[in-house]
């Protein structure tokens, strides 16, 4: 289950994250909806007037139907027993969905069929998977922002390959399929090649974790990801790994709603500002050390100035 293909010295070298970041890498079954300790949401007290506002077809099964890619720790991954989902998303959406007098259920999903599983198909009623909001996920879905975030680095203690995030070129980086982070290397390649340098070499991996693997296992050079999965995976390896240069392109996650559900994306909305105003909010976000990222006033399909400005915060 845990790198099966890179034999025993690569698994020796991750049992400081094997806990964390192997099951969530074992994937394609369905959460249970449960947590491990309190969430959040066991507390939360309803707010009946939020949860009039959600349409009759969705709360009709007193349960939302969540699609989430939960290999990526600390917003979204599976616990121990391989099929629960934890994480700050997951303990956040739960208290959102209490608000509204509901449940939230999740299920494991592939990062890139979660959106079109919600406006396409209908398998989910939300997409939940730290979705940074961008031009094209907002022509796709309505988003309802509730955290910010950036892109960071993260190469092996020491920096042995003598990685910098912008003369990267001639380098293994991993990336995990269909992130923001995708689009940023590729352009970093070009950018090599047009100044007649070496490629990039991209190595995009289907789950978060096993991007995280492969710089731990030396198999690549260095990582981007979302600062929060960047810090925890720093704190969990025990010193194997280190942070890369400044926090970058901060932006907005939303949740994904289907653009025929704005009522639906309105009572979120109005639900996550409610957990602000109680303290919920926060007490989640620190619970998870993520507390960088908070917003005050989340916002339905956010004009976007498209203004990249550096952190010195952790933010994803």
């Amino acid at each position: 289950m845990f790198l099966p293909t890179r034999g025993k010295g690569a698994a020796l070298a991750l049992t400081a994250v094997a806990v964390t970041l192997s099951m969530a890498a074992c994937g394609g079954t369905n959460s249970d909806g449960g947590t491990s300790g309190n969430n959040g949401a066991s507390d939360t007290t309803v707010d009946k007037a939020l949860a009039d506002k959600v349409p009759a077809a969705i709360k009709a099964d007193g349960k939302i139907l969540v699609g989430s890619d939960t290999t990526y720790a600390p917003s979204e991954f599976l616990d121990t027993d391989g099929k629960t989902a934890i994480g700050f998303d997951v303990d956040l959406f739960k208290a959102v969905a209490a608000k509204l007098g509901l449940k939230a259920e999740f299920q494991t999903a592939t990062f890139g069929d979660i959106i079109p599983g919600v406006t396409t198909s209908g398998k989910y009623e939300i997409g939940v998977s730290s979705f940074t909001v961008n031009p094209e996920r907002l022509a796709q879905a309505n988003m309802v922002t509730y955290y910010s975030a950036g892109t960071h680095w993260l190469t092996k203690k020491g920096n042995p390959a003598g990685i910098k995030p912008d003369e990267a070129c001639g380098k293994k980086i991993a990336v995990q399929k269909d992130t923001v982070q995708v689009d940023d290397i590729t352009a970093r390649s070009k950018k090599c090649t047009d100044a007649g340098k070496a490629a990039i070499t991209i190595d995009p991996y289907p789950a978060q974790s096993d991007a995280t693997n492969a710089v731990v296992s030396g198999k690549d050079d260095a990582m981007l990801a979302d600062s929060p999965v960047i810090a925890y995976a720093v704190k969990q390896t025990n010193g194997q790994l280190e942070t890369l240069g400044q926090i970058y392109d901060s932006a907005p996650y939303g949740y994904a709603i289907s653009k025929d559900q704005t009522a639906f994306a309105e009572a979120v909305r109005d639900a996550v500002k409610a957990l602000i105003a109680d303290g919920t909010y926060q007490k989640i976000l620190e619970k998870w050390n993520v507390q960088a990222g908070a917003i005050a006033n989340p916002e339905l399909n956010p004009k976007l100035d498209g203004a990249a400005t550096p952190s010195a915060s952790p933010s994803s």
